[in-house]
């Protein structure tokens, strides 16, 4: 079994693996997979795991499908996978997993109703941006139209879904266009969760020989904070709840849209003012693993 990738709000949920990999693995800030292969488990490898999880089988009632993007399983497949769920862990009433832009697109709509019914709903969707520029810079495969369109056919279909967005992801030269049509696009589509990060790299992937090699304007620790405040300010989803507790994140929170916006704003006016008296305002973050800042070393 590989390492699983799991995001921080399914920590309660059973891991099931039933990919390895990741079916795009070209976007260009990401490590996690670059050397795996993306590959479909077999029946006999899932009715393995199963076996072993037998013990517990009447203590969840969330499962999440690993790993990089389960979600480009067809759709046959993924309705034989929930049967073998339903059929083993009667507890279980909603399977999550990760899924791309493209996985989505794949799928026609009967199918996404079909996969809807059999308790499929809240995938994590690696959006990262509304920014086309930066779309294009990540690799990800579309646009932010087309992000919308596929999106809204998840909706359609009954299922919510958490969006991952990736702040200074376009550089610190467009780092308001990157707020500004981030929050275009999450405000058309308004997902139940928007998962906030930061841009990290790490050796191994494009972005981080971009940075090295001066190609990629890094933004420094108040960049991040102002781009964070214009996404903030502009983002209208209501209901949507903000959980920004990513530890690559520079000003760490969470809660409620529209309900909590003012109390995160000024909590990163808070987060500002520190870093200012500290002399960090202007740094570039020395990062840990996964991003995590490393404060002390940022001084």
């Amino acid at each position: 079994m590989s390492i699983l990738y799991r995001p921080p709000f399914e920590a309660g949920s059973l891991l099931l693996e039933v990919t390895e990999g990741c079916s795009h693995n070209k976007c260009t800030f990401c490590t996690m997979y670059r050397d795996q292969h993306f590959r479909v488990l077999s029946d006999e490898e899932l009715d393995e795991q199963i076996r072993q999880m037998a013990p517990a089988a009447d203590r969840f009632e969330r499962v999440f499908l690993e790993n990089g993007d389960a979600f480009a399983l067809s759709a046959s497949r993924l309705e034989a996978i929930a049967g073998k769920i339903h059929k083993n862990f009667p507890t279980v009433r909603t399977i999550a997993m990760y899924a791309s832009i493209n996985n989505i697109k794949a799928k026609t709509d009967r199918e996404l109703k079909s996969l809807r019914r059999l308790g499929i709903d809240q995938l994590n969707v690696g959006i990262e941006s509304g920014y086309d520029p930066a779309l294009e810079l990540m690799n990800k495969g579309y646009t932010a139209a087309q992000a919308l369109t596929q999106l809204r056919r998840l909706k359609a279909a009954g299922m919510e879904y958490a969006a991952n967005i990736i702040f200074g992801s376009a550089g610190r030269s467009h780092l308001e266009e990157n707020a500004q049509a981030t929050a275009e696009l999450l405000s058309a589509a308004v997902p139940y969760l928007i998962f906030t990060g930061t841009v990290h790299a790490e050796p191994g992937c494009p972005l981080y020989e971009d940075i090295k090699g001066g190609r990629f304007d890094e933004c420094s620790m108040g960049d991040y904070l102002d781009e964070e405040e214009v996404f903030l300010s502009e983002l209208r989803a209501p209901g949507s709840f903000l959980f920004g507790m990513h530890p690559s994140n520079i000003f760490q929170t969470y809660g409620y849209l529209m309900k909590d916006q003012k109390r995160m704003l000024a909590g990163l006016a808070r987060r500002r003012d520190q870093l200012r008296r500290e002399g960090r305002l202007e740094k570039i973050a020395v990062r840990g693993q996964e991003g995590a800042v490393l404060q002390d070393l940022s001084l």
